[in-house]
């Protein structure tokens, strides 16, 4: 009796351990894995190791899991007969069964996935010592399943969609702030706008002729709330340059209003209509720019954008004490629409 007690121990225990290794090295995400192995620690770089490449680790776990449950159930059988006759067989196997449901496959698999973080670097090392001694059968088996599963394992990747999820149930759950998960999801923003969605449209801007004097677009340089102003040629479509609205004071405080607008400007960059946000930051922080013209397709102005539109796709809208107009997009469509 005592030989069939210890027998049942070892069969339950060796199937509960593979079961709940094999929740847990499921269970870890590569980013979790992936910060295991920064750690330093062994069982974090095993994880990792693990989680790269999970296709034969999993097949030595099955294979080590069924020869418990196969291989333990005929040794439980026999010594069940011997010491309990075939008469109460029948029960002792439906009982047995319901112990490996229970202890050996649901509480394991349960206790694996809840706290995986925790038990796969445990478990991590053992299951590489056993997949390597393991290799001539798991070989074996892959030569069968080929034909059947293909060559090679799932590519594990994050989505986008999974990385907006993850963010809004880690601020519901205070992992993070609620701020700091509308920031992750307004990032994806960038790479979805385009110039033109996010410019200030062409009917909208303030700009000035490269020939007028200072003395000539003096009220309009004071009424501008804009630090930025575009100067242009002969029509709208030639674009001389941007001048400095400081500049332009300064100019005038020093009594230099016989002096023309063009005198003062410098080089403005420009950007196609389909340039997207996170293109166009990355070019403002290589020129030291904060404004571009934006063209069409035929080299016409259809507006301007600035750092600060690009900006607010991350913030929100700006608004500062000059703005007398929070949303100049929207301006536009209202002076269209006149």
């Amino acid at each position: 009796m005592v030989a069939l007690l210890i027998a049942v121990f070892v069969v339950l225990t060796a199937s509960a351990l593979c079961s709940g290794s094999e929740a847990a090295l499921f269970s870890v995400s590569m980013v979790q894995a992936r910060a295991q192995a920064a750690s330093g620690s062994a069982g974090g770089r095993a994880v990792l190791e693990i989680r790269e490449n999970m296709q034969r680790p999993i097949a030595a776990i099955v294979i080590l899991n069924n020869v418990a449950n196969i291989v333990g159930s005929i040794v439980v059988g026999g010594l069940a007969q011997v010491a309990l006759g075939s008469r109460w067989l029948g029960l002792f196997s439906g009982l047995l069964t319901f112990a490996v449901i229970v202890f050996s496959e649901i509480i394991p698999k349960t206790l694996g996935e809840r706290h995986a973080v925790r038990l796969a670097p445990w478990v991590a090392r053992p299951v590489l010592l056993v997949t390597r001694m393991l290799i001539p059968i798991i070989w074996l088996v892959e030569r069968v399943t080929r034909p059947i599963v293909g060559e090679g394992g799932a590519t594990l990747t994050v989505t986008e969609p999974e990385i907006r999820l993850l963010a809004r149930l880690a601020a519901k759950q205070g992992a993070i702030d609620q701020e700091e998960s509308e920031l992750i999801t307004r990032a994806f923003r960038l790479d979805d706008s385009t110039a033109r969605e996010i410019m200030t449209p062409r009917v909208a801007m303030t700009w000035l002729r490269g020939t007028q004097t200072l003395d000539e677009v003096r009220e309009t340089v004071i009424a501008s709330q804009h630090s930025r102003i575009l100067v242009m040629g002969a029509t709208r479509d030639d674009v001389v340059g941007v001048v400095l609205k400081s500049a332009l004071l300064a100019a005038m405080l020093k009594g230099d209003g016989e002096r023309v607008v063009s005198e003062l400007v410098t080089p403005v960059p420009t950007a196609s209509e389909g340039e997207t946000a996170d293109k166009l930051l990355l070019r403002f922080r290589e020129l030291h720019q904060h404004l571009f013209v934006v063209q069409d397709e035929f080299g016409g102005v259809s507006g301007v954008v600035t750092l600060e539109d690009v900006l607010e796709l991350l913030t929100g809208e700006i608004v500062d004490e000059t703005d007398q107009v929070e949303d100049m997009r929207a301006a536009a469509r209202a002076l269209r629409s006149l």
